[in-house]
């Protein structure tokens, strides 16, 4: 495969100021699939689904294809019972069906074909997102740039390509290695070194590797998620493992290391789960899928209603087809989802669309700091910061000063309220913050004193 080798950089800001970040308008919209505009004056739901518990191998695959057919069939059904102007389904693989690429294409040509039956029945505009698993940090030391889990990651991209999908995304793992270690220790040089250092470089090797496919099969190249990252801190905060301050300086920092799959070619929209989509609208200007209230069936989050304040798709992360009382499950979240976009929608109608944000950041800000930093005036701040800053390691220590900045002048305006134990952790971020070191290469030299041994040089060009 030839990768591309050139990369842009963004220096200014894609809106001039918060009140141009607003759901279902995006400075660059994308139109994907069969005519679906995204981000150019509507917001439409993303569906995502997986499989109910069951065993996903040779012998049970005809029963596994039975399940996608039966939520193929559910999407086109309840897309015209609700009247949908338009759709987002995204097919995320299980890990098996990475491993064995011709299992992920089967399934991807089989909702790609529903999704052109809908089209040409009742004229749905729509498209398949399709995100392979990252199988790379099945071993450890994670080889993130060859070995077998690589080459069946590239054989799943390209054969989904050639299947019908219209958006490839994925959630890489690159730092992931250590920044799991150094965020259960407290360690904010160790989790800047992960999300400032390593995920950067991993980033723009991978993502050099995805727009050459999309490129190559004409399809959109649509972003990557910080997940395992600022996600997996969000739910340990939740389980009260780890401040919330430090989650949400966490949230703000990964943006960086999600900014680049959009310098080598990915234009979104972004994938549901990066919730630091926000900072990456302000930054690029593309549009962003986000995830919260509607999310519940596949986690909590102190975020519901905050995280819609700027999508221009809306979506519920994922929901195992089960049965519940009204119908299936996918089909139950399609309608929830529906009806989010409808009000959304209604409001940019009716111009009333910063009214509406509004109310969806006031309702969550002032009882979380992970919140708060997800806030349009907290975005275009921390968004301001990064590309103010001149590279990734700068840009990501950059962007946790600024939610560090941000929650510290919300408890002194008595927005927020923080316990004591939350206000001393708030001290210790900024402590940190300011002991790092101006240049990457000072830090390299210490983190891989403490951290080198949970990692592969090679994996990251060190």
């Amino acid at each position: 495969m030839t990768t591309k080798t050139s990369s842009r950089k963004f220096s200014s800001l894609a809106v001039a100021s918060a009140a141009e970040l607003v759901f279902g308008r995006a400075p660059q919209p994308v139109t994907c699939g069969h005519g679906l505009a995204v981000g150019a004056g509507e917001v439409y739901p993303e569906i995502n689904f997986t499989l109910p518990t069951m065993l996903l191998e040779e012998s049970t695959w005809p029963a596994v294809l039975e399940q996608y057919r039966e939520i193929g069939e559910m999407i086109v059904r309840a897309s015209r019972r609700l009247h949908l102007p338009g759709l987002m389904v995204e097919f995320e693989l299980l890990p098996q069906m990475t491993e064995h690429p011709a299992w992920g294409a089967e399934i991807t040509r089989l909702l790609s074909d529903f999704l052109s039956e809908a089209h040409e029945r009742f004229g749905l505009r729509s498209a398949l997102r399709v995100t392979p698993t990252d199988l790379r940090d099945l071993s450890r030391p994670p080889v993130l740039r060859s070995g077998e889990a690589w080459e069946c990651m590239r054989a799943s991209l390209a054969s989904c390509a050639a299947a019908g999908a219209h958006v490839l995304s994925i959630e890489s793992i690159g730092g992931k290695e250590v920044h799991d270690e150094a965020m259960m220790y407290g360690d904010l040089a160790g989790v800047i070194f992960a999300l400032g250092v390593l995920a950067p470089r991993d980033m723009a090797f991978l993502w050099q590797e995805i727009t050459t496919v999309c490129d190559g099969y004409g399809l959109i190249a649509g972003g990557d998620s910080a997940c395992g990252f600022a996600n997996t801190a969000m739910q340990l905060a939740g389980q009260g493992m780890l401040p919330e301050v430090f989650a949400a300086v966490i949230r703000a920092a990964s943006a960086v290391r999600s900014l680049v799959a959009f310098e080598y070619g990915a234009r979104g929209p972004s994938k549901d789960c990066a919730y630091e989509g926000p900072v990456l609208k302000a930054i690029t200007g593309a549009p962003i899928a986000m995830e919260g209230k509607s999310a519940c069936c596949a986690h909590f989050s102190p975020v519901g209603n905050v995280a819609a304040a700027m999508c221009d798709l809306w979506s519920n992360e994922s929901v195992q087809n089960i049965r519940l009382l009204s119908g299936n499950a996918p089909e139950a979240f399609l309608e929830l989802l529906a009806y989010d976009c409808r009000l959304c929608n209604q409001a940019l109608a009716s111009g009333q669309e910063l009214v509406y944000r509004t109310l969806l950041e006031q309702s969550d800000i002032a009882l979380s700091p992970q919140a708060l930093v997800l806030s349009a005036e907290s975005t275009w701040q921390i968004a301001a910061a990064i590309v103010q800053a001149p590279a990734a390691y700068q840009r990501t220590v950059a962007a946790a000063r600024a939610a560090s900045d941000l929650i510290r002048a919300a408890v002194r305006a008595r927005r927020l309220n923080l316990s004591a134990a939350e206000a001393t952790w708030l001290d210790r971020i900024a402590h940190a913050l300011d002991a790092l070191p101006e240049r990457e290469d000072s830090l390299i030299g210490v983190m891989m004193d403490k951290y080198g041994h949970l990692l592969h040089r090679a994996s990251y060009a060190l």
